[in-house]
């Protein structure tokens, strides 16, 4: 016999609420926990994949430590909520009703008047090369307690070498599992960003996320770079949709500092390359960095948007500084992935 799979006709309603008023969370709950025990198809999954993101966009609270959360502990609801508000905080009253207004009427235009932010030399770099840099986004103060707040939350000194690889159960790789913090809040709504974001999109309804942040230190001969190398964290099934995503540079990054990497200008080309892969060929094992992977060096304060159909990453670090990131975007809730994962 197959998998027996629950209809979505038989899932929590969108509009049943709880102590945090707001719409959809528990229909959330509930999916993630079918997902859990496997009694929700894939596509059911995927069919409100990205109005879950913005549920969480709108909650503080970052994609992987919820899921992480609900299929470790299956909480009750009840618990559920009580985790989110020890975890982000109660949700600003504004992000709720401007949540649950998604649900109401279908119809209902979007303010999209734009104020221009990128200058002509900004967008031609970003219509040529896929990505523009915004400088002075976030200040120099703000961008150094950010990195002591990092530096608190994973154990280490920024001026002592000896402390920067020491093992801790938040750090994976480059990436840093911490998701909520005042700080971070404050860059996320740097009036710059958004406001570049919403020129990129040519829409004001989008909606920043709540990621995660980096620390990337120099290469010894005990530990070597783990990636992520060279990516796209996008299916590769054309024509692939626009969208975009971003990091902050946190304090002055030099090319040689575990930069930033992409490849300039291959949202351009990136259908002609993979037609011309030999049948079979799986797009992502090649040498990404043989299409002409560039660091992208930029100080503090400044803060990078891509193209998503660009390949990216970042390198290995063989200066003699750490290098600090934050990582977050801004979208709509309308956006949908490819069905077809390549």
């Amino acid at each position: 016999m197959g998998q027996t799979f629950l209809s979505p006709d038989t899932l929590i309603p969108f509009s049943e609420t709880g102590k945090l008023g707001i719409m959809h969370l528990k229909r959330f709950w509930n999916k993630v926990l079918l997902k859990r025990e496997n009694k929700l198809s894939q596509n059911d999954w995927q069919d409100e994949w990205q109005l879950d993101r913005t549920l969480l966009s709108a909650l503080g609270l970052g994609l992987e430590q919820c899921l992480i959360y609900i299929f470790r502990e299956t909480p009750s609801f009840g618990k559920f909520e009580t985790w989110i508000i020890e975890t982000a905080g109660y949700p600003r009253q504004e992000d709720v009703l401007r949540f649950n207004d998604l649900f109401g009427d279908k119809n209902k235009e979007p303010a999209n008047v734009i104020q221009p932010v990128l200058d002509v030399e900004q967008l031609k770099c970003w219509q040529e090369n896929g990505y523009v840099i915004i400088r002075n986004a976030v200040s120099k103060d703000d961008c150094e307690e950010t990195i002591e707040v990092i530096c608190d939350f994973i154990g280490v000194k920024r001026v002592d070498p000896a402390t920067w690889y020491k093992q801790h159960p938040s750090i994976q790789g480059i990436m840093v599992q911490l998701f909520q913090h005042p700080l971070l809040n404050k860059n996320r709504q740097s009036e710059k960003v958004r406001m570049a974001y919403e020129q990129l999109w040519q829409r004001k309804d989008i909606w920043v996320t709540a990621d995660r942040v980096g620390f990337n230190p120099p290469e010894t001969e005990r530990w070597k770079f783990p990636g992520p190398n060279m990516h796209w964290d996008c299916s590769l099934t054309l024509p692939i949709p626009f969208s975009l995503q971003g990091l902050l540079y946190l304090s002055d990054t030099e090319a040689s500092q575990g930069a930033f990497t992409l490849v300039p200008g291959f949202h351009n080309r990136i259908e002609k390359w993979l037609h011309s892969l030999p049948a079979g060929t799986d797009p992502r094992k090649q040498d990404l960095h043989a299409l002409g992977s560039t660091p992208i060096a930029a100080n503090g304060g400044d803060f990078i948007i891509w193209h998503q159909a660009l390949p990216h990453g970042s390198r290995p670090n063989t200066s003699d500084k750490p290098r600090f990131v934050q990582y977050f975007t801004y979208e709509p809730v309308d956006i949908r992935e490819a069905d077809l994962w390549i």
